[in-house]
Formats: structure tokens, C-alpha cells, sequence
């Protein structure tokens, strides 16, 4: 039940994070700026960090487990 509420939650945040960048954006020269990351993307950035690990720990501790 663990692993679902995680992946989940990362997928929001991958989500929310693609929301927002356009298509055309992507393949643009605007793309390649260096730019701080700041308020709310700060937080979806290292969320989305945190969450992956989190999930990487669930799913070796039930492979483990299952053994």
C-alpha cells in the first residue's frame, strides 16, 4: 500500500513540474538558461528528489521481503 501512495505522490510532482514548460520551450535556445529555482519549483524539485529515494527504499525493502 506504501509503494502506491509514493508513486503516486512522484508522478504529481514530475507533473507538476512539466506544467510548467511548453512543448515548444523544450527545443528552444530558452531552454539552455541557467535559471535559480526558487519558492514552489524549489520545493517540487527536491520533493520529487526526496520521493524517488523514497521510493527506491520501498521497493528494495519489499523485494527483500518477499524473499
Amino acid at each position: 500500500m506504501i509503494e502506491a501512495i509514493v508513486s503516486i505522490l512522484l508522478i504529481t510532482t514530475i507533473l507538476l513540474q512539466q506544467r510548467g514548460t511548453s512543448v515548444g520551450g523544450a527545443f528552444s535556445a530558452e531552454a539552455a538558461v541557467y535559471r535559480s529555482l526558487r519558492g514552489p519549483e524549489k520545493f517540487l524539485f527536491f520533493g520529487t528528489a526526496v520521493l524517488s529515494v523514497v521510493f527506491l527504499v520501498v521497493a528494495v525493502l519489499i523485494l527483500i521481503k518477499t524473499r
